[in-house]
């Protein structure tokens, strides 16, 4: 009434009617679109990145495996007779190991940037597919990696999560297939138990300074880095799959339109 009561009542009058037509000739307002609960966005590129990333990775730690086989036995050769072994091959084991670990740091580097990237796409994509299926915010599939001993088990289960969310419906579209997770719990193990070896293989090669310690920490590294290789190849299929997945459930829901209020790009 505040403002009524400086209009005339005539005016004040006409204003009444007028707002009761159009009340009834309009009828009540439409109820406002639904806010968009999130965006799918393609992981395939990423994917793609990831896979040609391991993939070199793997190539070098199968050849960064050979050269430590190679100074193994140089070490054995030369604790057994050191007039056998000739400096050239040691200085060569020596630019080999070198240039090899070089190489590993760049690409791990790499291949870990682009990993976590494609990560937290796929887990904000789950986040879409499932919105209730997570424990933790999508922020968590970066930061986890970066937490020590919590990042034993965190990404694990960021990881599964996603898996679980991006698995397809039933045909009768009321539940989620059960997908097995074997390629989750497969990499996961393996490439945890690669990181620990590397860790070890690492100290022990710092602390070797005799031909029996540079001996046993060129076997030890030999096993690290073939186990690195498995774990890539299982990587790259875990991240191949979870892709794969996540198209195929892409499709699915856009074409049963069971995406209201989420903007879609190609998956």
């Amino acid at each position: 009434m505040g403002v009524l009561r400086h209009v005339p009542r005539r005016a004040r009058s006409v204003a009444v009617t007028t707002a009761r037509i159009r009340a009834d000739t309009t009828g009540p307002r439409p109820a406002p679109l639904p806010h968009a609960i999130g965006v799918l966005r393609s992981p395939q590129g990423l994917a793609t990145a990831v896979t040609v990333l391991l993939s070199a990775g793997a190539v070098v730690d199968l050849l960064s495996s050979g050269v430590s086989l190679y100074t193994w036995k140089l070490m054995t050769d030369y604790i057994a007779d050191p007039r056998t072994v000739e400096p050239d091959s040691l200085d060569l084991s020596d630019s080999l190991t070198t240039h090899t670990g070089f190489a590993q740091s760049v690409l791990v580097l790499a291949t870990a940037v682009v990993f976590i990237i494609w990560f937290h796409r796929v887990r904000c994509n789950g986040q879409v597919f499932r919105p209730d299926g997570f424990s933790r915010s999508a922020g968590w599939a970066i930061g986890a990696w970066f937490i020590p001993f919590a990042n034993l088990f965190l990404p694990y289960r960021t990881a599964r999560e996603t898996w679980e969310a991006s698995t397809p419906y039933a045909p009768d579209g009321s539940t989620h297939r059960q997908v097995p997770v074997a390629p989750v719990i497969a990499w996961w193990l393996v490439f945890t138990a690669s990181e620990i070896l590397d860790r070890i293989a690492a100290k022990q090669h710092v602390s070797a300074e005799t031909p029996e310690a540079i001996r046993d920490a060129s076997a030890f590294s030999a096993a690290a880095d073939l186990t690195t290789v498995v774990a890539a190849v299982l990587a790259v299929v875990f991240v191949r799959k979870l892709t794969a997945l996540q198209r195929a459930k892409a499709e699915q829901m856009l074409l049963n339109r069971t995406i209201p209020g989420t903007a879609t790009a190609a998956v």
